[in-house]
């Protein structure tokens, strides 16, 4: 019961927090600073701006669980990041007020966590949040055991109860005496504790739990194109049945996948919505217009009205997407945002070690989006002649206010050659004379009060941002960014790497500090710099970049690899043991560690001519088949490496094979396997059988036993039915040709002909025999195939 209405109560609070997301705070007095707290000596511009709540704030570590245990107090976690505008919000209604700091510090451990250094915390509990039916966001409360278990949490929470149509939404201090008075029955919160943790596992493990069932066909593929609902009038992904209204986040991993997808044979209508989201995108108020780069995400439809934080890993990946879009279908509005994009990371969000910062705040004095908006009489003062007045509202849309009934986020209405159009100029034309009207208004906003930095350097990010620099510089053919993109890498290879390579996520400063790097990196640092790097040597062809990226690739399957699923956990085997290890496989904003592994392996066979990398990427693919089955839309990067990797296998699309009839090539391990089965007469109720299997040169079979634990799933597998029935039977494999692939790691294989013995019971019923393998050679897997021989 006391569950339950816990439940109740955090999910009134979840209610709470969305129907007043985006609506703006009243400006506070600036707060004094009191008595600093242990976050006082942290590097995270995220937690320094919570080192002087009167809140005993803990940072994650031994030392508040420590306490926890001792004291045998419940935990309160608070997780959230810099550029967070609601996390804002709850620190100064709640984590400043007095009266609220008593009641935590007397009958909790409070623990701040920043997400972006812990992203293995963060996802741990939201993914809890989730396994209590609680819709996640930030900022994360939650209430733990001294152990670390979760009992329940909720998201931002108003300080006092607060009235939402004719509901009572209860406040942070109500909720707080509701835990107080249920701890006294400590039990009844661990069991519950216990129920939520296992559930967490269980969601953290579903996706990768079935791996053979699901088999790897362009099916998949094409059920995941379908699987997408897009928006025909404003683009972009939504909900169909709610007419897409709602947040709408960019999601670049999404839109690679589509636009890779809408420019194959009988994909007009993709291609054509394709072309709308990425128009849309550039033309809204999701796009800064006088200063470049993209903010979150849309908070309606249109993508008129943002949440006005600008994050490194967003425009690094659009800035990728865009200069992809070009390469295809090369419009000048691409060229430009890519080039505005670029040149607000130059001037905003690069250190001076040229690495890059992580954030630009949503809020100005403690307002969200002070920064960006505008009043039509600002706009006029500033620009002062009547003609230039008019044309610069023509062209951004000021008509009536789009933003808190007074202020006006700078949109194009239409696009930018229609515009010209009405104007009766060219687009050249247009844009000469927009850069002098946006250049008076860019300058006069400089003066504003500016958004929080943060200036910490995280390796995934970086390697995010690397890859878009490298690849606009080779689509564009322009130096500079490519110099930009290998400065960078080279300032997180050399100043973010440990004495055994392996990287470090941070690189930040603590008050009165240099900056140093901190923290074990996870499969994410490791797999989008990877991808930067990978993108390097594609732009300059040199090898150090490639060299480089086998390295960190070989270090991330030892170290994050799963020998016996496949794909990669999101910590590393050696790094700290929460209640659970989680393997990342949803593509969000950013892709999962696993999905961008699995392409980075793909790549990187090819290049190094070595199939030991396609084929650890084939074997991630299949252990995520499930997902991709199930919930496609989940995991676009994941179906954009499948599709590359069919069509490498010889596999078009069946539009592309009846336009162009090519000669067949093999698209399975089967079409290069020519079996030959010899069943002997029943003898003393046994029979024998010898299969003969004659591999086509230059492809091999992986052998029985393989000899690898991260090629057991992949090894040739024999067995009998007899009447339909599986039955017992003795097999004998030949013995493999050893083969040492790229990381020293030894394996056996069959090639020409291989030769299984084996016997079994004799039974009443017909015999088959099945037998799963999988086909190599140098640089390329076949997707797995069974054979059934009678």
């Amino acid at each position: 019961m006391r569950c339950r209405l816990f439940a109740f109560l955090l999910c009134a609070a979840c209610v709470l927090a969305l129907s007043t997301s985006g609506a703006a705070q009243p400006k506070e007095k600036s707060k004094e600073k009191g008595k600093p707290n242990k976050l006082a000596k942290e590097s995270s511009p995220y937690l320094l701006q919570h080192a002087y709540n009167p809140v005993e704030w803990y940072p994650w570590g031994p030392e508040a669980f420590e306490r926890a245990k001792k004291e045998k107090k419940l935990i309160f976690l608070s997780i959230g990041y810099s550029a967070c505008h609601w996390c804002h919000v709850m620190e100064r209604e709640s984590f400043s007020n007095a009266e609220i700091a008593k009641i935590l510090n007397t009958n909790f451990v409070c623990i701040k966590v920043d997400r972006e250094e812990r992203p293995d915390v963060d996802e741990i509990y939201m993914t809890a949040l989730q396994a209590s039916d609680q819709q996640g966001g930030w900022p994360l409360s939650m209430f733990l055991t001294p152990e670390g278990k979760p009992i329940f949490g909720a998201t931002y929470f108003p300080p006092e109860d607060k009235k939402v149509g004719e509901d009572t939404v209860p406040g942070f201090k109500t909720v707080l005496g509701k835990v107080i008075e249920f701890d006294k029955d400590r039990a009844d919160l661990e069991a519950q504790a216990e129920r939520i943790a296992k559930r967490t596992i269980e969601m953290l493990d579903a996706n990768s739990r079935i791996v053979a069932l699901v088999p790897i066909k362009r099916e998949l593929v094409t059920g995941g194109v379908d699987a997408f609902d897009i928006d025909p009038e404003h683009g972009g992904t939504g909900n169909k049945r709610r007419d897409f209204r709602g947040t709408k986040f960019p999601r670049p991993p999404v839109w690679g996948f589509l636009l890779a997808q809408s420019k194959k044979p009988g994909n007009e209508r993709l291609a054509k919505l394709t072309t709308t989201t990425l128009a849309k995108m550039l033309e809204g108020g999701i796009y800064d217009h006088l200063g470049g780069g993209f903010h979150r995400y849309s908070t309606e439809r249109t993508w008129t009205v943002p949440h006005f934080e600008k994050m490194l890993y967003d425009n690094g990946q659009l800035v990728e997407l865009y200069s992809e879009a070009h390469a295809l279908d090369p419009r000048p509005e691409y060229k430009r945002v890519v080039a505005e994009t670029l040149g607000f990371i130059k001037r905003e969000m690069t250190a001076p070690e040229r690495g890059f910062y992580s954030a630009l705040d949503a809020d100005s004095n403690e307002k969200e989006g002070e920064f960006y908006v505008w009043t039509a009489d600002e706009i006029k003062k500033v620009l002062g002649a009547e003609a230039d007045v008019a044309l610069f509202k023509a062209v951004y849309g000021v008509t009536s206010p789009n933003f808190e009934e007074k202020f006006h986020i700078l949109r194009l209405p239409k696009a930018f050659s229609e515009i010209a159009k009405e104007q009766k100029l060219t687009e050249a034309e247009l844009f000469a004379k927009l850069e002098l009207l946006k250049k008076k208004l860019f300058d006069v906003r400089a003066k504003r009060e500016r958004p929080f930095l943060d200036t910490k350097i995280i390796t995934a990010w970086n390697g995010q941002m690397i890859a878009g620099y490298a690849k606009a510089g080779e689509i564009f053919k322009e130096k500079a960014y490519t110099q930009t993109a290998a400065d960078a890498a080279t300032f997180v290879l050399t100043r973010m790497r440990d004495k055994d390579g392996r990287l470090f996520r941070i690189f930040a400063a603590a008050p009165g500090e240099k900056p140093t790097p901190k923290g074990a990196a996870f499969i994410d640092d490791y797999a989008y710099l990877i991808h930067g790097l990978l993108n390097l040597h594609d732009a300059t062809g040199e090898q150090k970049w490639l060299d480089a990226a086998k390295q960190l690739t070989d270090l991330a399957v030892k170290h994050y690899g799963d020998a016996v699923g496949g794909g990669f956990f999101f910590a590393a085997a050696d790094s700290e043991k929460l209640f659970a290890r989680s393997k990342d496989s949803y593509d969000g904003v950013q892709p999962s560690g696993n999905s961008q592994m699995a392409r980075n392996l793909l790549r990187l066979g090819v290049k190094l001519k070595d199939d030991s990398y396609r084929d650890r990427g084939i074997r991630t693919v299949k252990s995520f088949s499930l997902a991709l089955s199930t919930n496609p839309t989940s995991m676009p990067l994941m179906l954009r490496t499948l599709d590359e990797l069919l069509d490498a296998a010889g596999e078009p699309d069946k539009a592309t094979q009846k336009d162009n009839p090519k000669p067949k090539k093999p698209k399975e391990s089967a079409d290069v396997v020519t079996p030959k089965l010899t069943l002997a007469a029943p003898k003393d109720g046994k029979r024998a059988f010898t299969l003969a299997l004659t591999v086509e040169a230059p492809w091999h079979l992986y052998a029985n036993p393989v000899g690898s634990e991260m090629l057991t799933e992949s090894q040739t597998e024999l067995t009998v039915y007899v009447g339909g029935k599986k039955v017992e039977a003795k097999v004998e494999y030949p013995k493999g040709k050893e083969l040492t692939d790229s990381t020293g790691s030894k394996y056996l294989v069959y090639e020409g002909t291989a030769t299984i013995r084996g016997t079994f019971a004799a039974g009443e019923g017909e015999v088959e025999v099945r037998v799963k393998l999988n086909a190599c050679k140098e640089g390329l897997c076949l997707p797995p195939s069974e054979l059934k021989l009678k």
